[in-house]
């Protein structure tokens, strides 16, 4: 082990890694007090060895870091890859690839929804980890070995965690499932905020179109202030104030006084005339030009009984194939099934519809049920096409 700090010991490490099967990456980051999240530490191992790379070294030029990340012939390994790979999309425009989120893999081998990575350890390690320094400030240097051996703890049990869920993965057949899931993770506009889009992450629970261009517009105008800026939404504006004014529409700049939650010098800052630019845009916009909300309505309750049958199939389903039910469907998903048998949901598609679907549609239209059988909830088919009983 040790903590590379120069180009060329950098270089050298990447070399011998990229003849390796497979990697095991993490990273240790800050993002309290800026828009991009800082990057302070990468954690990689291999079979053979295992070292944490220091990226706040004075001149250390990450890119055979970023090279390893791209070489198709070395798999990545991560739990929970998501914030670690957004650092890498926002730094070098980079995604991992080939890539192994042990996160995921557990879900689908039956370890439960969004297992975190200390239970892994203890199910498929027998080990357990430290965690006394895990609210370390990773900015400052220098690090103790404690902080650096807590860090590598994070990639060389994922070396033993990721070799356990790929067998699992391969005698049930379900490495198609992991590649399926990791899609999304694995496309670079999942780490892309669009300014312009900013405005759909806001809880919105107004319907009027005019106000949600104006929330759009002030949105927008926040996101490219926080990312020029490199500071969080809400140290520009928050959420409350945004939709505050989205409300009460002031169309000059001495109105924005009357705003609580805005600084004193708000009104005659530069910032205070943007904001009263982008509610007057916003409220100069044509009707065909506003937004249109897509609110689903609240479920029939005619579907009730119906959502409650599918909730029991789901459980039944999961306990059976020993995968996590949040990667088969979540309530929501369940409530469009029993409105609607064409609904726009994964679980009416794929490996999903297979093992889930294609059943709860079957008890939505009457042709399955459930009994009890030797103590257990089972379900049966109830007719065939002469009207006549199966089971």
């Amino acid at each position: 082990m040790s903590v590379i700090t120069s180009n060329n010991d950098l270089k050298a490490l990447c070399e011998r890694l990229s003849k390796s099967d497979y990697v095991t990456v993490d990273t240790e980051f800050l993002r309290d007090k800026t828009y991009y999240s800082k990057l302070c530490l990468i954690q990689i191992a291999d079979d053979n060895e295992y070292h944490a790379i220091d990226t706040l070294s004075d001149g250390l030029d990450l890119k055979p870091f970023y090279d390893l990340m791209e070489n198709e012939n070395v798999v990545k390994v991560f739990h929970a890859a998501k914030q670690d790979i957004e650092i890498f999309v926002n730094q070098a425009n980079v995604v991992p690839s080939p890539l192994f989120d042990s996160q995921i893999a557990a879900m689908v081998c039956g370890f439960g929804d969004s297992i975190g990575y200390e239970k892994l350890v203890t199910s498929l390690c027998n080990e357990q980890l430290d965690k006394s320094t895990r609210f370390t400030d990773w900015s400052r240097r220098p690090l103790t070995e404690r902080q650096i051996d807590y860090a590598l703890g994070d990639v060389t049990h994922l070396r033993t965690i990721y070799k356990k869920l790929k067998v699992q993965l391969e005698k049930s057949g379900r490495e198609s499932w992991l590649k399926e899931e990791l899609e999304e993770l694995t496309d670079k506009e999942t780490y892309i905020i669009q300014p312009e889009n900013a405005w759909k992450r806001i809880k919105i629970r107004n319907n009027n179109r005019r106000f949600n261009a104006i929330v759009r517009k002030i949105a927008q105008w926040r996101e490219n202030q926080a990312q020029s800026r490199n500071l969080p939404r809400n140290r520009i504006m928050r959420d409350e104030v945004l939709l505050e004014l989205s409300a009460v529409r002031p169309q000059h700049t001495n109105a924005l006084t009357s705003i609580r939650g805005l600084g004193a010098n708000f009104a005659s800052s530069k910032g205070g005339k943007s904001v009263i630019d982008a509610i007057n845009e916003a409220l100069a916009l044509p009707e065909d030009q506003l937004p249109v909300i897509s609110r689903r309505p609240p479920p029939s309750h005619n579907t009730d009984p119906i959502v409650e049958l599918l909730k029991v199939l789901l459980k039944l389903v999961c306990k059976r194939e020993n995968v996590a039910p949040k990667l088969i469907a979540n309530v929501d998903d369940l409530e469009k099934i029993a409105e609607d048998d064409h609904s726009n949901v994964k679980a009416l598609k794929g490996w999903r519809y297979d093992i889930f679907g294609k059943d709860a549609l079957a008890i939505k239209k009457g042709e399955e049920a459930f009994a009890i059988k030797n103590g257990e909830i089972v379900v049966f088919p109830i007719s065939n096409q002469d009207g006549n009983n199966e089971q």
